[in-house]
């Protein structure tokens, strides 16, 4: 049978949309448009920011857990997914967008934010230009520390179709995201094409070489880190912890063994229950 990307992107996952049904779906504004939200749970509030090229289905493995502790806010960040494009295509722009959506869903209340990779960099950016909306960072397999880049074998899905496309695409998957190819199935395929497709700022211009490395010293709030263990991009966690806490020494830095750069995907389970005790605890 012949199918191309649009083919799987238009077949959009159970999975995704059960999770989607149970969210309550806030727009707040966002340059001309709106920044689109998703919410789950009671109680605390904790946001989350997905990676370059996806959108808040990066933590599909991960809210349901959360959001038994937690009032869960998964975004597309300004100017991917569903969001519009900031008033200003910065860091500045987009933090003020996040925070303005943050004030509008739960008013003076601190909010504690989880960021993985590209949106890490933008939630330590959101921390140091409002820092009254925000009481702890968690850092997700971040990049901009000015470490060595470790690769990726990321190529062209261009005119492929059926099997070979598949194929390249978990190729794709392994070759930055995901470890293992047993970590591959639709969900994460359906991922990379239907977010990929809707990703309209520059992550490079916003996170490389040293973009998150530069802004933490200017963070007030707690700082703390999870890496997986295996991360292709972003290799060697001891490398990563020990940049960070160069400028934040009192970082708590977990790794989560045996994991890609995706880790609170390939190993959910390990990585909710790390999250939980960074979040249950403050510094």
């Amino acid at each position: 049978m012949t199918f191309g990307p649009a083919d799987i992107a238009a077949k959009i996952p159970e999975e995704v949309t059960a999770l989607d049904a149970r969210a309550r779906r806030i727009e707040t504004p966002c340059g001309e448009g709106t920044m689109v939200w998703r919410v789950w749970g009671e109680g605390e509030p904790v946001a989350l920011a997905h990676g370059a090229g996806g959108g808040w289905q990066h933590w599909l493995r991960n809210i349901p857990e959360l959001s038994r502790h937690y009032m869960v806010m998964a975004c597309d960040v300004p100017g991917c997914g569903d969001s519009a494009f900031p008033a200003s295509h910065d860091h500045e722009g987009i933090s003020a967008a996040l925070a303005k959506g943050l004030k509008q869903i739960v008013g003076e209340k601190q909010v504690r934010l989880v960021g993985f990779s590209f949106g890490g960099v933008c939630f330590a950016h959101l921390a140091a230009f409002h820092p009254e909306v925000v009481r702890q960072l968690v850092l997700v397999d971040t990049g901009g520390l000015d470490t060595p880049y470790g690769g990726d074998s990321i190529r062209s899905i261009k005119g492929l179709t059926g099997d070979d496309l598949m194929e390249r695409l978990t190729l794709n998957l392994t070759g930055m995201m995901l470890k293992y190819r047993e970590s591959v199935d639709d969900a994460a395929i359906w991922q990379l094409l239907a977010n990929g497709r809707k990703m309209r700022v520059d992550p490079g211009m916003l996170v490389v070489p040293d973009r998150l490395i530069k802004i933490l010293p200017q963070v007030q709030c707690p700082v703390d880190a999870i890496w997986g263990e295996l991360d292709s991009p972003h290799p060697d966690p001891a490398l990563q912890e020990a940049a960070i806490r160069s400028v934040k020494p009192d970082i708590r830095f977990r790794v989560v063994a045996d994991a890609g750069h995706w880790a609170m995907y390939e190993r959910p389970e390990p990585f909710n229950r790390t999250l939980l005790e960074l979040l249950g605890s403050d510094q």
